[in-house]
């Protein structure tokens, strides 16, 4: 049995069966070991690329069977999607070890007549391409994206909407690029261009972050377990993007700080270090391991003013009444900013979700403003690009707390940003999508 394609079944089994993201179950299934480094990358590519290309391969599957995919059974269904995707997508594998080792998993974890229905629609799908070809022509230009780019076609619908489409189609394939692994230098204990020599020592090339001072960026590692920058604390995995929010926070040595949703902790290790270990930041989440993770990042960091508390963010008005020189809501949301980095994520989104987190989120907002004591500084930071849940959300909440006034976030931004409210949008600025707006509670 190929061992590589075992592996690869076991994480779609767990992605689909089990709803577990596609990133954490395949690194776990890596750290096993027993593979090699080749097998490594082949179970990591094709785990991937069949999860990200979701819908369209159970649509290209749907030309060349009769029943409908849900009478299918689940594992079979889950190799069926690795076959195609190889015939499909991975030029450098043979169609015929793609049909032989599909039907080989089928005859294990299935029986022989599964492995027959395999067999017979993978070698249909070898022989007759044409038969998949996706739909052309006149009204037909957004299903052709959507399935060609892989999205969902509500999503492509919606950013041919609001990009245009060759936007939409910009921004489709930009989710589809390689996510580069970016890290922060934590300034506690270096800077960026010590971090930058002690990453070449170990052999690994970086370049620096053109949107944040103490970003560097790493096009090819090996594992982050391997990474010993990171294992002594000189850096943290953290998106550039995501590293702009601390910098319009813009903390102080000795100030109170909250961050109302702070797991796993990359903003709040940020604000910390930015503070120079001066002063405290209070990190709230409601989930005890979601905490333990940002007690583990700051003590690898050296950070020792943070404290995290499990508290709903929106409690946290009546836990610190005006108290805060600055309050972070980094608030739960769709994601659609940071796509390319989770391969499952699009196909888990829907259109009622956009429905239904500004509720939340404005509540979140309306929380941490009052804990914001008068001349204290209010932040609200998103990874989604979907205007209700940022723009809107800013705009309902000052309609009614006429108290808080709107700050220039571009201004607080390393590099000058001409937007009021700070809006990276994928394709456009080449990073993970990320909105932020800066408010201040008026003196009394």
């Amino acid at each position: 049995m190929d061992k590589a394609r075992e592996t690869a079944l076991k994480i779609m089994n767990l992605v689909h069966q089990q709803e577990a993201y596609a990133n954490v179950a395949l690194a776990q299934e890596l750290k096993k070991g027993g593979l090699s480094d080749i097998d490594r990358r082949f179970v990591t590519e094709l785990v991937y690329g069949s999860v990200k290309a979701g819908d369209t391969l159970d649509w290209i599957i749907r030309q060349y069977v009769t029943r409908t995919l849900k009478k299918i059974d689940p594992v079979v269904l889950n190799i069926l999607r690795l076959g195609t995707y190889q015939i499909r997508y991975m030029d450098k594998v043979p169609e015929s070890a793609a049909c032989n080792e599909s039907v080989e998993l089928a005859k294990r974890h299935a029986n022989e007549g599964a492995a027959k229905f395999v067999n017979g629609v993978l070698r249909s799908m070898a022989r007759e391409p044409e038969k998949a070809a996706f739909p052309s022509g006149k009204g037909k230009a957004t299903a052709e994206l959507a399935l060609k780019e892989q999205h969902p076609e509500w999503l492509v619908r919606r950013w041919i909407k609001e990009y245009g489409f060759d936007g939409a189609r910009s921004l489709c394939q930009f989710n589809n690029g390689q996510a580069v692994l970016s890290v922060r230098t934590n300034t506690v204990k270096t800077n960026r261009s010590e971090l930058m020599l002690e990453l070449l020592s170990r052999g690994i090339d970086s370049r620096q972050s053109l949107w944040a001072p103490e970003g560097v960026l790493i096009d090819s590692h090996s594992s982050l377990d391997s990474l010993s920058a990171l294992q002594d604390g000189l850096c943290q995995v953290q998106d550039e993007s995501s590293m702009l929010v601390a910098h319009v926070v813009d903390p102080q040595p000795g100030d109170l700080i909250l961050d109302l949703c702070s797991a796993p902790g990359g903003k709040t290790t940020h604000m910390a270090a930015m503070m120079h270990n001066r002063g405290r930041v209070i990190a709230m989440d409601i989930y005890d391991h979601k905490l333990a993770r940002v007690n583990e990042n700051a003590e690898r960091l050296g950070l020792y003013n943070i404290e995290t508390r499990n508290m709903d963010a929106r409690e946290a008005w009546q836990a610190f009444p005006q108290r805060a020189d600055r309050v972070l809501v980094d608030a739960p949301c769709s994601g659609l900013g940071v796509l390319r980095r989770k391969p499952d994520s699009r196909w888990r989104k829907t259109p009622e979700l956009l429905k239904e987190l500004p509720k939340l989120q404005l509540e979140i907002l309306r929380s941490g403003a009052g804990a914001v004591r008068p001349g204290g500084i209010l932040v609200y930071s998103t990874c989604t690009i979907a205007r209700e849940e940022n723009q809107a959300v800013v705009e309902e909440f000052l309609s009614a707390a006429k108290e808080f006034e709107l700050l220039h976030a571009g201004e607080r931004l390393p590099m000058y940003r001409d937007e009021e409210m700070v809006q990276l949008l994928p394709h456009v600025d080449g990073t993970d999508g990320f909105f932020i707006a800066c408010m201040r509670r008026k003196e009394k």
